[in-house]
C-alpha cells in the first residue's frame, strides 16, 4: 500500500498532503454526525450520565467562541464574526498544508485544527450556533460543554505546543 512518503528533496509528497486534508474532512464529518445525533436524541440541557460524577451527554448551543466565550451576546454579529474567523483560518490552514514546509506531526496537528474549525463553521452556517453535547465535571464543577470539533482543535494545538517545546528541532524532517 502506497502511503505518505518523503521526496528526494526531503519534502512530503502531494499525495500525503492531500491525505492530511482527508483527515480533516473525516474529522469534520464525524463531528457533524455526532452533533446530529445529539440534536436528535437529547433535549436542551437534559443530562444523560455516561460516567457518574464525571461525564454527561447534554445538548447545549453556543453562539460565541470556545468554552462559551461571548455566548450571551445577541444579534447576528457573533455568528458573522466567528464564522469569518473560522473561514479565514480554514483557508490559511489548507494553503499551509498544501504548500509550506513542516514536519509530519505539524501537518497532522494542523489537520486536526482544520477539521475542528470546519466542523464548527458548518454549524454556524447551517444553524447559526455551534452544537455542544459533552459535559465533563467533578462534583458540582462543570467544564463548559463542548463537542468533537473542539476536542480535535485542542488536541491539534496541544500537539503543536508539545512539538515546539520538547521535540528536537535540529532532527526534524520537514515536509
Amino acid at each position: 500500500m502506497n502511503t505518505c512518503k518523503w521526496t528526494t528533496k526531503g519534502t512530503l509528497t502531494t499525495r500525503c498532503r492531500f491525505i492530511l486534508l482527508i483527515v480533516s474532512l473525516i474529522i469534520m464529518i464525524l463531528d457533524q454526525i455526532t452533533k446530529y445525533i445529539a440534536r436528535k436524541e437529547l433535549s436542551l440541557y437534559e443530562l444523560k450520565a455516561v460516567i457518574n460524577n464525571c461525564w454527561n451527554w447534554t445538548l447545549a448551543y453556543n453562539r460565541g467562541a470556545a468554552f462559551s466565550f461571548l455566548n450571551s451576546e445577541t444579534g447576528n454579529w457573533p455568528k458573522i464574526f466567528f464564522g469569518a474567523i473560522a473561514f479565514i483560518v480554514s483557508i490559511w490552514l489548507i494553503n499551509f498544508i498544501l504548500s509550506k514546509s513542516y514536519t509530519l506531526l505539524t501537518g497532522l496537528s494542523l489537520s486536526f485544527v482544520l477539521g475542528g474549525a470546519t466542523g464548527n463553521l458548518v454549524d454556524r452556517i447551517i444553524h447559526g450556533k455551534v452544537t455542544d453535547f459533552i459535559d465533563w465535571y467533578y462534583m458540582s464543577h462543570h467544564w463548559p460543554a463542548f463537542n468533537l470539533a473542539d476536542s480535535f482543535i485542542c488536541i491539534g494545538v496541544a500537539l503543536l505546543i508539545i512539538e515546539g517545546l520538547f521535540l528536537n528541532k535540529d532532527n526534524k524532517k520537514r515536509c
